[in-house]
């Protein structure tokens, strides 16, 4: 399975390979519905609206964990695509701000690696609704990337 991953993610950065094989493949991912729009070397992660990710149905809003969770796969996936490496990372730490309510309607992460080392790596996402300008949420992320003592 790891020789098939590292494969899939070399095909992916070669663009021979759609990217969507690779979020289908992380089972988490694939059950919020994750997809991703490539755009040159620009990665946009999209949550789509779906009635199952809504925690407040008066307004309706999404439901803070379904958000947390969209944007903690979104920075896995980044790391694996970044590395090149099979390896998935473990989470160490999430800190998330929620900055507003995120209404019903398609939802979009970017990725931004903002220390990337032997064993860890820092990342720090976005995510909006109408625009890139305004998130509704932006969270710090760090992950465990080995646990050799290199």
């Amino acid at each position: 399975m790891t020789d098939s991953l590292k494969a899939l993610i070399e095909a992916c950065r070669n663009g021979e390979a759609d990217y969507q094989d690779l979020v289908d493949r992380v089972p988490y991912a694939r059950f919020l519905g994750i997809e991703l729009l490539v755009q040159g070397e620009e990665l946009t992660f999209i949550l789509p609206r779906n009635e199952n990710n809504i925690g407040n149905p008066t307004l309706p809003a999404l439901h803070g964990g379904a958000v947390a969770g969209f944007m903690e796969q979104a920075a896995i996936i980044f790391i694996l695509l970044e590395m090149g490496e099979p390896k998935v990372p473990k989470t160490i730490d999430f800190t998330i701000d929620y900055l507003r309510a995120g209404l019903f309607r398609d939802t979009f992460a970017e990725c931004r690696i903002t220390r990337l080392g032997r064993r860890i790596a820092n990342v720090h996402i976005s995510a909006w609704q109408k625009r890139r300008e305004e998130p509704i949420t932006i969270a710090r992320a760090h992950f465990l990337l080995s646990e050799e003592n290199n």
